[in-house]
């Protein structure tokens, strides 16, 4: 009796097949009809970004990289020493207010690019999850069929084994019966 891979999603599904949900019943049937599971996520996720999501992507990674706070820290740097130093006209002098309105403005900008970022990331993440989920649940039933396999080969060899012995011994006896004439 082979083992078939429709058996296999029988006997170790837990649930009935019935009473699996949707995304469950997908794998079993791609486990059955050997379809595949894993698939790139990221492309699949990439493809679909609009041009804004991929802007605001870009200006989150940007932002948060070690080039933009060593020119940040460069740039206000070089504001508050211009126009502390005598040498220029002070165009924004100590308490530096216009310098403090212009990192408002980048701040209340910069926050919810990132945070929209961010949720495009952890909405990534949690399809690459649901994927990994997917691909060991059919990497599961294909190890449970292959132990079906070994167990049925190891029956079988066993019982061949047997009928070798069996026929052994019945050659044995016949050779002690003719020695015994």
């Amino acid at each position: 009796m082979p083992v078939t891979r429709t058996k296999t999603a029988q006997k170790f599904l837990a649930k009935e097949l019935e009473k699996l949900s949707e995304e469950e019943r997908e794998i079993v049937e791609r486990f059955i009809s050997r379809g595949r599971v894993a698939r790139n996520v990221a492309r699949e996720f990439e493809e679909s970004l609009t041009l804004g999501q991929r802007i605001s992507d870009g200006v989150a990674a940007m932002m948060g990289s070690w080039r933009f706070i060593i020119i940040q820290s460069t740039l206000l740097g070089a504001w508050v020493v211009l126009n502390i130093s005598a040498w220029v006209n002070h165009w924004d002098p100590y308490p530096f207010i216009l310098l403090n309105l212009a990192l408002s403005f980048q701040a209340a900008y910069a926050a919810p690019i990132i945070m929209m970022s961010q949720n495009r990331q952890s909405e990534k993440d949690r399809l690459q999850s649901r994927n990994d989920y997917e691909v060991d649940m059919k990497a599961e039933m294909e190890i449970m069929q292959l132990h079906e396999k070994l167990n049925e080969l190891r029956d079988s060899y066993w019982a061949d084994l047997v009928r070798m012995q069996q026929q052994q011994i019945e050659m044995l006896e016949r050779l002690v019966a003719r020695k015994e004439f």
